[in-house]
C-alpha cells in the first residue's frame, strides 16, 4: 500500500527531468488522470491507502471554472477514495475560508467561496477527511514573493496595494513547513476528521512585507526608488487588471485579476479552536532567516558584486500582535 499524491496536470510537465526521487523504482509511480475521468482517477488511487489531495484553482479557464475544480473535482476526489477504500484523504484547502470580510468586490473572493464550498463536500464525501487551511506559502518559484517582484504587478516602481497594504495582515508558511505539516497527518491516524491552520510563528503587515522584499532587492539602496502605492487611484493598474481579466478565461497571461486581488488582500483569520502546526510539533520557520536567501534569485542591478560590508541589509520588518 502506498500514498497517491494528487496534483494539477500542470506539473506532468516536469516528469521527463532527470530528478532523483525518493523511492526506488516501483515505489514511486506517476499515473495521468482527468478531472471528468473517473476512471483514470481510480486507477491513480486504488492501491493507495493515503491521498492527498493538491489539485486547485484560483482563476477559470475555458475548460474549468472555480467550482469545477475547487468543488466538484474535489468531490469527486474524495467519493472515489471511499470507494476505493482509501483510508486517509487530506484535503488542501485555503486560510479565510470561513465569512471573509468583502475588500475590492462587493461579493467578496470566488476562490475563497468554492475553497469552502470544496471542504464541504469533501467532508459529505468522506467525513474522516482531514483538512488543511494553509496561509499564503511562500519558497522558491511561489506565487508570493516572485509575484510581488514581478514586473506585471507593479506600474513602473509603484506596488499597487489596497489601502496600501497597511490594513491586510499575513502570516505566510514556508513550503518545507507545510511539507512537514502534511506528511506528519499522512502518518497519524489522530489526525482524521480534524482542520489543521497552517500559518508562520509571526503576523505582519502586508505593507511592510512588500516594502522589505524590494528593499532586498534593491541591494539595500533606499534611494532605487519602488513604492507601495494606493490600489484604488493606481488607473494604469486597474486597467491592466481588468485587461487581463477580459482575456483571462481564454489565455490565461497573469494571474492578475480582481478575484486574485481580493483574496490577497484578506487579513488572515486564525480560528483559535482548530490546531496548527504546533499540534503536529512542527516548530515553523520565521521568515527572517528565509527571505534574504528566497529573494536573492530576483535582485536587481545583479550585474553590480558589492565588497564586502559595502551594502547594509535591509532591516527586517516589524511584525503585528498574533491574533
Amino acid at each position: 500500500m502506498g500514498t497517491q499524491l494528487i496534483l494539477p496536470h500542470r506539473c506532468t510537465r516536469y516528469l521527463a527531468l532527470p530528478l532523483k526521487l525518493c523511492g526506488d523504482l516501483g515505489q514511486v509511480l506517476f499515473h495521468p488522470f482527468h478531472l471528468r475521468d473517473e476512471e483514470s482517477i481510480i486507477r491513480s488511487m486504488k492501491y493507495s491507502n493515503v491521498v492527498i489531495n493538491l489539485v486547485g484553482r484560483d482563476y477559470p479557464t475555458k475548460n474549468f471554472s472555480m467550482s469545477d475544480v475547487n468543488v466538484e473535482g474535489c468531490r469527486t476526489l474524495a467519493r472515489l477514495a471511499k470507494q476505493c477504500n482509501v483510508e486517509r484523504f487530506i484535503h488542501m484547502s485555503s486560510l479565510n475560508v470561513e465569512n471573509p470580510t468583502p475588500m475590492i468586490l462587493p461579493g467578496g473572493s470566488e476562490v475563497l467561496k468554492t475553497k469552502w464550498q470544496g471542504e464541504c463536500a469533501v467532508k459529505e464525501e468522506f467525513p474522516e477527511a482531514t483538512i488543511i487551511r494553509p496561509s499564503v506559502v511562500y519558497g522558491q518559484e511561489d506565487h508570493f514573493m516572485t509575484y510581488y517582484l514581478s514586473a506585471i504587478r507593479r506600474t513602473w516602481r509603484n506596488i499597487p496595494l489596497w489601502k496600501k497594504g497597511k490594513e491586510t495582515e499575513k502570516q505566510p508558511v514556508h513550503v518545507s513547513d507545510v511539507a512537514a505539516g502534511i506528511a506528519a497527518i499522512a502518518t497519524n491516524p489522530r489526525t482524521a476528521g480534524k482542520t489543521y491552520q497552517f500559518v508562520g510563528p509571526r503576523r505582519y503587515t502586508l505593507e511592510t512585507l512588500i516594502r522589505w522584499f524590494y528593499d532586498i532587492a534593491c541591494h539595500g539602496y533606499e534611494d532605487v526608488g519602488y513604492d507601495v502605492s494606493e490600489l484604488k487611484t493606481n488607473l494604469l493598474f486597474r486597467l491592466q487588471v481588468a485587461a487581463n481579466g477580459a482575456v483571462h478565461h481564454v489565455f490565461p497571461l497573469s494571474r492578475l485579476t480582481w478575484d486574485i486581488l481580493e483574496r490577497d488582500h484578506t487579513s488572515d483569520k486564525v480560528i483559535p479552536s482548530l490546531p496548527t502546526l504546533e499540534d503536529l510539533g512542527i516548530v515553523p520557520i520565521n521568515m527572517e532567516s528565509q527571505i534574504p536567501w528566497e529573494v536573492r534569485p530576483y535582485k536587481f542591478y545583479d550585474f553590480y558584486t558589492e565588497e564586502l560590508g559595502e551594502i547594509i541589509q535591509p532591516k527586517p520588518p516589524q511584525t503585528v500582535p498574533l491574533r
